[in-house]
């Protein structure tokens, strides 16, 4: 199939903004991209289906790197409790916080568990993304985690949609564990590890590194245990302080540090000799009111890539949209435009370690958004509104 009279943002580095090619065209073949250029220099006699775009803009699919759409429950009333004037203390009695969300994910199966993770799986599939990360981590013991892992496997079973799974049974210490996080690690976080492993239902492996969950040292063994699997590594990090978690997690390779509002410089030093990926996530910055931003022009000039992403949790950030994430990104974190498309697509990719999407070129998948827009910036700039004329995932048109 060709795709012609289109605007390309290709997201190929160097190439100027965007990667921009004005009237483009794409030749697509057994699901990739066979060739992108400008129209008039198509290679000729080609006998293929040719689509005119309409002068539409095509970008790579988008990519959302950080999410937890799998979970049990909602926590909707505990979002009214704290507008109401609820303390966490308050809450916590209540059996609100995360505590809520295992407590349901426990309790629920795996066919219900799937079920409601597809109302969210959807309406990003609805925005163009063909590429989404999912999280354990409201199990926090080793069967519940297992059964989150498998219905993320499940999703891309019975949805056009690429699933990368990270394993973050590191995520919070259950009631039964209070105060023994070391016990916690040893039998029930690496265990529950070599299982996922077992039965290959995890691509990498995820903490949270804060005062209030894993200690820099407990995180490092969980690290040694994934590196010895074989198994990349990322981390929730200075989400809350500045812990070290970052320079940790870079230390040993990490495909990214999530969140950093509290980042400082050695940290942002760290990733950007490691080349590790800071994943931005503006849904729970706006979601908690906080007022840290994450260090954007630092990681900026230290040359650290920046990719964006929904977070979708039913805490901190109940928001299954990456065209908002992106606005978000802008508006609340100063991204351009520009970086904010890469971080939903080129960077994006490199925080999940794909090397073959997230960009508009010769042998990646033909994974596709045709937009109703003509700027690129568009993308970034509209609340609320999706312009998605079509979405190709290996090469094949999504209905």
């Amino acid at each position: 199939m060709i795709l012609t009279n289109a605007r390309l943002a290709t997201m190929v580095p160097g190439m100027g903004p965007y990667g921009l090619i004005e009237d483009g065209a794409l030749w697509i073949r057994d699901g990739l991209i066979h060739w992108a250029g400008p129209r008039d220099a198509l290679p000729g006699g080609l006998d293929e289906e040719t689509r005119d775009l309409g002068g539409r803009l095509i970008t790579p699919a988008l990519i959302d790197c950080h999410s937890h759409v799998v979970f049990g429950g909602n926590r909707a009333r505990e979002f009214e409790m704290r507008l109401e004037g609820a303390t966490y203390e308050e809450l916590a009695r209540a059996g609100g916080g995360i505590l809520s969300t295992v407590t349901a994910t426990r309790a629920a199966s795996e066919e219900a568990l799937l079920q409601d993770a597809l109302t969210r799986v959807d309406a990003l599939i609805a925005e163009g993304v063909s590429v989404l990360e999912v999280k354990s981590g409201y199990g926090l013991e080793i069967e519940t985690e297992l059964k989150m892992l498998r219905v993320a496997r499940r999703l891309a079973e019975v949805r056009p949609i690429r699933i990368r799974t990270s394993y973050l049974a590191a995520h919070a210490l259950p009631p039964e564990y209070a105060g023994r996080g070391d016990a916690y690690i040893d039998e029930v976080v690496l265990p529950g590890l070599a299982r996922a492993h077992a039965e290959g239902l995890v691509d990498s492996v995820d903490g949270f590194c804060e005062g209030i969950a894993f200690s820099p040292a407990q995180m490092r063994r969980v690290f040694e245990a994934a590196q010895a699997l074989s198994l990349p590594v990322k981390l929730h990090a200075e989400q809350l302080s500045d812990f070290g978690g970052a320079a940790l997690a870079a230390r040993h390779g990490a495909l990214s540090a999530d969140h950093l509002e509290y980042l400082g410089p050695d940290g942002i030093s760290a990733m950007a000799t490691a080349g590790t990926v800071a994943v931005l996530l503006p849904g729970a910055f706006y979601t908690l009111r906080e007022t840290r931003v994450p260090p954007v022009a630092a990681l900026r000039g230290a040359g650290v890539p920046m990719a964006l992403a929904t977070d979708c949790n039913p805490g901190s950030s109940p928001m299954a949209s990456l065209l908002l994430a992106m606005n978000m990104g802008a508006t609340l974190f100063r991204l351009t435009p520009e970086e904010a498309l890469a971080g939903v697509t080129r960077h994006a990719a490199a925080a999940l370690g794909l090397t073959d999407c997230g960009q508009l070129a010769p042998g990646l998948r033909a994974d596709l958004a045709v937009w109703n827009v003509h700027d690129p910036a568009e993308l970034t700039y509209r609340i609320g509104f999706n312009p998605l004329h079509a979405h190709l995932h290996q090469g094949e048109f999504i209905k």
